[in-house]
């Protein structure tokens, strides 16, 4: 059973905390996708094996917590994420953000960096609302979602269509990371599949040369896809945790 967690503006945030040893584990998941998923809950058991603390959790709108999908914005789950590390996390925690979480992970970086230990980005996707929808939207798609307040598009992970609002376009542009200087205590690794079609490696090397700081790395898994849930990548993932908080 998931427990919830009423934010400062009244919002409902559905999570799974194991307790354990710090620095504990957080991970934050895509653009409608939940904490169900393979990948958290396969670095939830092997968090447990290790004894060590670890948190996932649902945006607002997603999965199991309150609001609406379409209501939300990059901005609004940011927030949910940085609520949830302040009230069910002490200390230092190791972020593991898979697509929209890897963005979310570095805005949480920039704004709580003393509750950071370290990042890990699987498929990272930051500034995809702006350099993925806006800037590859046709000027008829355009048009239509500032004159509708939003557009429908088709999804290969999903049988509903993605609805992307204006509100998330705009916001998007508050929550930027790859135009100003980022940095993000301690170390960073980041994990791409050469075969994504959602997140391409010019993004993971955009973001590679963009982060401050010494202790950045870049891994390339050749035949790996946006998914990147496969038996070997899960592995990567924990065997790239362990040597982080080793």
């Amino acid at each position: 059973m998931h427990a919830n967690l009423t934010t400062p503006n009244g919002r409902t945030i559905a999570y799974h905390r194991t307790e354990g040893a710090g620095p504990g584990i957080v991970f934050l998941g895509g653009f409608k996708s939940d904490m169900a998923g393979t990948k958290a809950v396969y670095l939830e058991e092997w968090a447990r094996a290790q004894g060590r603390a670890f948190l996932r959790f649902d945006y607002s709108g997603h999965g199991e917590s309150s609001e609406a999908f379409e209501d939300g914005c990059i901005g609004d789950w940011a927030q949910d994420a940085m609520d949830a590390i302040g009230a069910l996390t002490e200390g230092p925690q190791l972020l593991i953000g898979s697509s929209m979480g890897g963005w979310i992970s570095l805005l949480v970086a920039r704004a709580m960096p003393e509750r950071v230990a370290g990042l890990i980005g699987i498929a990272a996707a930051p500034d995809f609302t702006e350099d993925g929808y806006w800037s590859e939207f046709t000027e008829d798609q355009r048009a239509t979602l500032l004159r509708d307040g939003r557009i429908e598009l088709p999804s290969e992970y999903s049988d509903e269509p993605y609805v992307i609002t204006k509100r998330l376009i705009e916001d998007g542009r508050n929550q930027l990371v790859l135009r100003s200087p980022l940095s993000v205590p301690g170390p960073v690794r980041l994990l791409q599949g050469t075969e994504d079609e959602a997140v391409s490696r010019d993004t993971a090397l955009r973001l590679l040369d963009h982060l401050g700081g010494g202790d950045v790395r870049l891994t390339l898994v050749k035949g790996e896809d946006h998914r990147f849930s496969s038996p070997q990548c899960l592995d990567l993932i924990t065997k790239t945790a362990e040597a982080l908080l080793a």
